[in-house]
């Protein structure tokens, strides 16, 4: 699940949480990793500019901060960038903080990344906006090295030239997964090629297939080996019937019926979903992180 809190975009974020912290987020991912929950996951966005926050809010906290406070509470749930905008960043910038959060959290690092939609933020920082996707492509090649197991990582690029600097301490991970974001075809074809796992933004059920077929044709096209993670993010969901508007795309009802429209994702060729609950404080929702864990979840 994507935690609360972090980001509180109008497109998503609960009334409660405006008042939401620190507090709240340990307590929501303590409940998330002892209902078995496979990751969580925080945002990244550096600045909001004024023509969307009303929208988007300015509250996105850092994800490697995020996540890094969280590790320490938890124990087996891992840890998601959903996404990072790493071409705000040096490859080794990026390598060095996330190299070290795996390795503070005993190997639980799932490195999500993505191109980035807010011009703005790229122009404050330096980063050519219209470039960022051929700059996506190549961070992905240098952060397989500076992730990987050498002490001292080498790559040799057209943006980013570096061999010779030593990191450590080193991913607890042999491999770091990289997972990643967009549903544009451009992003499909980076995570199909360049990816071990794809995070589609927003595609609704009825669109999936067709992605995924064309993950698939793109990796047998280019020879591709290894395992490779395809995700999903479901409608917002209430486990059992709600006593208040949840809106009408929420799926809710018995752990039952949950599971079985669930279970349409994995006939997709689906292997992970995000899930969203619907809430009207943080008891609520760690009930139903609960009710989840204990009664929908193992139909799945």
């Amino acid at each position: 699940m994507q935690l609360p809190v972090q980001s509180q975009s109008t497109l998503y974020a609960e009334g409660w949480e405006a008042e939401a912290g620190p507090e709240d987020l340990l307590e929501i991912a303590r409940a998330a990793d002892r209902s078995g929950f496979a990751y969580l996951a925080s945002c990244d966005h550096v600045g909001i500019p004024r023509r969307l926050a009303a929208a988007m809010s300015t509250v996105w906290y850092d994800p490697v901060a995020t996540l890094s406070f969280l590790a320490a509470a938890t124990e087996r749930v891992r840890l998601l960038s959903h996404v990072a905008i790493v071409g705000l960043r040096h490859p080794l910038l990026t390598a060095k903080q996330y190299a070290t959060l795996d390795h503070l959290s005993g190997g639980r690092l799932v490195l999500g990344v993505g191109a980035g939609h807010v011009q703005e933020e790229f122009e404050a920082l330096g980063v050519d906006f219209r470039q960022r996707g051929a700059v996506l492509d190549e961070s992905l090649d240098a952060l397989r090295a500076a992730l990987g197991p050498e002490e001292f990582p080498e790559h040799h690029g057209k943006l980013y030239d570096f061999e010779g600097l030593g990191q450590r301490p080193r991913p607890a991970q042999d491999r770091v997964p990289l997972w990643v974001g967009g549903s544009s075809p451009a992003a499909v074809r980076r995570a199909a090629l360049k990816g071990d796992g794809w995070l589609p933004q927003g595609d609704p059920r009825d669109r999936l297939p067709a992605q995924i077929a064309r993950i698939r044709e793109l990796r047998e096209r280019a020879g591709v080996q290894g395992a490779f993670t395809v995700g999903a993010i479901t409608e917002p969901l209430y486990v059992g019937e709600p006593g208040w508007d949840v809106g009408r795309r929420t799926l809710t009802g018995g752990a039952a019926e949950l599971a079985e429209s669930l279970r349409a994702y994995r006939a997709m060729g689906v292997h992970q979903i995000q899930v969203r609950f619907r809430s009207r404080s943080r008891t609520e929702l760690t009930d139903q992180i609960a009710a989840f864990g204990a009664e929908v979840a193992p139909q799945l």
